[in-house]
């Protein structure tokens, strides 16, 4: 259990530091390209990988669909917490479980049972009364779009890890780095047209910053996977405890914290994204 701690701590920990960017002003994406650097390190230090099969194997086209989407997946959730604050876009990207759900049963041929029907049904009621906000206090611009965003692309960015992990050449942590390499080639493209097009400035300081943001958002990673090892015949409530102790602990952070304001239908959609989520644990468990 002090492993899924240590994993809901630091995946709460990278909403906090994002939401710090905008205060200290730092920029996200040389953060997010420094963020990389430093996980692919990291794995290389705890994973110890055979760097000779790392070279000579062919990037799966898998390898380089997340290998996009992780940096614009990981831009879009740092504009959603400066938008909307991390109580919210915690929630968009925890319900966010959904869209593998859906693709289980649309690409798959996955059976629904009752209760997982009515826990993507609650799951989605959940969305629409937490992104809820009275029109004379609209957000500006199109700040709702990056909340949407958070939700449909870590729904991707889940399904393709799916399969990844059905990739048996090379071991799944071997993937891991290169995909974070893969990751780090979009984003370094990505910052050399900031720096020489945009003539936007390299600063260390968004260097450290990256490093800390790579530093928890491995370690998130990696205590996950360690409490899926140590709770195997337990994974559902892994996956519960993950999912549910973001949600909590994300909204006391933002809340108590940061004094984000939440409506009477918010904290509705704060309540039902929980029983959402146990409601889809319980017909993993008991197949309902």
């Amino acid at each position: 259990m002090i492993y899924l701690i240590i994993s809901i701590f630091c995946s709460v920990t990278v909403a906090v530091l994002l939401k710090l960017a905008k205060r200290y002003k730092i920029s996200i994406p040389q953060a997010v390209t420094w963020n990389y650097l430093f996980a692919i390190g990291l794995s290389c230090f705890f994973f110890k990988p055979d760097l000779s099969q790392l070279i000579t194997t062919s990037p799966d086209k898998v390898y380089l669909a997340l290998g996009v989407l992780l940096p614009v997946v990981f831009w879009c959730l740092a504009a959603s917490v400066k938008n909307i604050g991390i109580v919210k876009t915690d929630i968009a990207q925890r319900l966010s479980l959904f869209i593998p759900i859906l693709a289980a049963y649309f690409l798959f041929n996955d059976q629904f049972k009752t209760v997982k029907l009515i826990g993507l049904a609650v799951g989605f009621t959940a969305i629409f009364f937490t992104l809820y906000k009275k029109s004379g206090n609209k957000t500006k611009g199109s700040g709702w779009i990056y909340p949407i965003m958070v939700f449909v692309g870590f729904g991707v960015i889940d399904i393709l890890f799916k399969k990844v992990a059905q990739i048996k050449s090379i071991p799944y942590t071997s993937s891991l780095i290169i995909i974070f390499a893969l990751a780090f080639i979009i984003s370094i493209i990505t910052l050399l047209y900031l720096a020489f097009i945009k003539k936007q400035k390299l600063q260390l300081i968004n260097f450290i910053c990256g490093c800390i943001l790579g530093f928890f958002n491995f370690f998130n990673i990696l205590f996950y996977l360690k409490a899926h090892q140590a709770m195997s015949n337990d994974p559902s409530t892994v996956f519960a405890g993950m999912n549910m102790g973001v949600i909590i602990v994300g909204s006391l952070v933002g809340i108590l914290i940061f004094k984000e304001k939440l409506n009477k239908l918010n904290y509705l959609g704060l309540a039902l994204a929980l029983a959402a989520i146990i409601l889809i644990t319980i017909s993993q468990i008991y197949a309902v």
